[in-house]
């Protein structure tokens, strides 16, 4: 894992991308180096992960085609077989570049991994781009007329993009905790989505290379469970690929426990809360003993709260109102300690359907009086919301069930400038939402395309990179994302459990306590935290009410989840 960035045309330079890449450091502290010709610069900070000689340097060149990579490919030794070479080195990035050189733009299907590069064509002057299928890796750009720039993080395009705040992009991440792609909150940026490639000749063309096909083929119990076995383990097995100590987040889960299991007594790494409920520790230990792993715990106590403010959008870059990405900070500080890759469950609960709003979604039915009467409830009663979303029909419960503040809520909250009645508050969930598809994959469909790489898989990414982790989930290997779209429901979840199949993959080798509790992961307690200091949520009301952001500088009954949100956009709106 690394950092990239480059820029294309005019007002680029080796100087340039060497400030962008230097402020990506912590990315890939133990090299980096930036390549200058015609018309392009490209940068590169390296994580030596393979091949730690100096021939994987990057940026990487041969002939007229030069790369820079950040990622890992799981299968460039097979594909390596096939090319001619010559090789320089062991790496991947080389395998890709020759890749590239033979089969052009479709090189990117036979790419096993994660993964987000750019190859810069200087004889057609052309930069070709791509984004791993389920984004597990960033990729962002800024365009302007006669030059274009990328990088793998938003503040290292603040180097060249102006900082014009994209006012839609704020009211999203009022609905979604985080800023959908495409967009960023600056309105100067934008993501490269999932399972596109981009190419830049003076003007941006992008292109969706890949759409798993979420057609049931696979209904027979037993058969399934038996092609899983050795699927699960050849992805995990694969992704623990390095030429470094690679560990293990545990959270005692069914995720991270399937993982642990198909590996020979790895290191694993957790994190538990000064909150005994919310702490998945003791959990996460016993699976430990049981796989007699070597485990290191730490323990975040709510005395960190305002140390983790400050760290969250800056390692985003942008307001991230997801809680979790403060412990997952601190089990990978804690992780780095001891290796430089840690296998992650992340995507499980997508890929299996193991979400508990999964359960509440299919439970609740709609009712017609509900939605009349929250229409006429206090927006932030508890009532209100409860009966908001079961007044909903089945999509904007779904939206109701994922969204931080209801449209309501959100007009008693923002600023006229921020309203717009002719908006969209849910275009990203409706852009992906399928109703021709059975409730539970109607939900993974939307989960995989929207939750996942925009919130889940930023958190891991930036939170690791921080303290220069690379994190891997083997779950979101596309041949086990391809398997599991394409089983029946039935198989993956049945009344309120999910994860059937993977349940049944684990009984007699994992220890009960696997299975024993209601899926916690690293959220932190906050709603608690911030009873015992209330002072955080109403200076930061206060602030962003001066700034005219918000329409009161009292804060009402807010969950947990939306006391984060506001808090992050706080230190986010006066430290950016």
């Amino acid at each position: 894992m690394c950092g990239i960035a480059g820029i294309v045309g005019e007002g680029g330079g080796r100087d340039v991308v060497a400030r962008m890449t230097e402020r990506m450091r912590m990315r890939g502290p133990d090299d980096g180096d930036v390549w200058a010709g015609p018309g392009a610069a490209l940068g590169h900070r390296r994580l030596s992960i393979l091949d730690l000689s100096p021939a994987g340097r990057q940026p990487m060149t041969s002939g007229d085609l030069t790369i820079v990579f950040n990622g890992e490919i799981y299968n460039y030794r097979e594909l390596r077989r096939d090319l001619p070479g010559p090789f320089r080195s062991n790496s991947d990035t080389e395998v890709i570049l020759h890749l590239f050189a033979r089969e052009g733009e479709g090189c990117v299907a036979k790419l096993r991994g994660m993964f987000a590069f750019a190859i810069w064509d200087s004889r057609r002057r052309v930069l070709f781009a791509a984004r791993d299928r389920l984004g597990i890796k960033p990729f962002l750009y800024a365009e302007r007329p006669g030059a274009f720039a990328f990088a793998s993080e938003i503040g290292a395009l603040l180097e060249v993009a102006p900082r014009d705040l994209d006012r839609t992009a704020l009211a999203d991440y009022f609905t979604y905790k985080y800023v959908p792609a495409p967009k960023t909150i600056y309105s100067t940026i934008r993501k490269l989505p999932p399972a596109h490639t981009l190419a830049y000749d003076g003007r941006v063309r992008l292109s969706r290379y890949w759409s798993p096909d979420p057609a049931v083929t696979r209904s027979d119990p037993d058969a399934a469970l038996e092609e899983l076995r050795p699927l699960l383990r050849e992805c995990v097995v694969s992704h623990t690929l390095a030429d470094v100590p690679v560990g293990v987040f545990l959270s005692g889960g069914i995720d991270s426990t399937a993982i642990v299991a198909h590996l020979d007594r790895p290191r694993t790494f957790t994190v538990g809360f000064d909150v005994g409920e919310h702490s998945e520790a003791p959990q996460a230990r016993r699976v430990a003993e049981h796989f007699r792993t070597e485990h290191r715990e730490e323990t975040v106590a709510a005395i960190e709260v305002e140390e983790a403010l400050d760290a969250v959008p800056r390692m985003v870059g942008e307001p991230f109102g997801d809680s979790s990405a403060w412990p997952t900070h601190i089990v990978s500080r804690v992780a780095r300690r001891d290796v430089k890759v840690a296998l992650s469950g992340e995507g499980g609960d997508e890929v299996f359907s193991g979400y508990g709003w999964y359960r509440k979604w299919l439970e609740m039915r709609p009712q017609r009086a509900a939605r009349a009467l929250a229409g006429v409830l206090p927006p932030f009663s508890s009532a209100g919301r409860s009966l908001h979303r079961r007044g909903a029909d089945d999509f904007e419960r779904y939206a109701a069930l994922l969204g931080v503040f209801t449209v309501r809520q959100k007009r008693a909250l923002l600023a006229p400038e921020f309203i717009d009645r002719d908006y969209d508050p849910l275009w990203h969930f409706r852009a992906h939402w399928r109703g021709d598809l059975d409730p539970v994959k109607r939900m993974q469909w939307a989960d995989m395309h929207t939750f996942l790489p925009d919130d889940i898989l930023v958190k891991a990414d930036r939170a690791s990179m921080a303290v220069s982790l690379e994190v891997r989930p083997p779950f979101l290997d596309h041949r086990l994302v391809e398997f599991a779209l394409s089983l029946d429901s039935k198989l993956v979840r049945e009344g309120g459990e999910g994860k059937r199949i993977l349940r049944r993959l684990l009984r007699g080798v994992a220890p009960p306590e696997a299975f024993a509790r209601p899926k916690k992961g690293f959220s932190m307690p906050v709603r608690r935290w911030i009873r015992e200091r209330p002072a955080i949520l109403r200076d930061a009301f206060g602030r962003l009410a001066s700034a005219g952001v918000l329409r009161t500088s009292r804060p009402p009954r807010l969950d947990g989840e939306q006391m984060w949100t506001i808090l992050v956009l706080d230190r986010w709106w006066h430290r950016a």
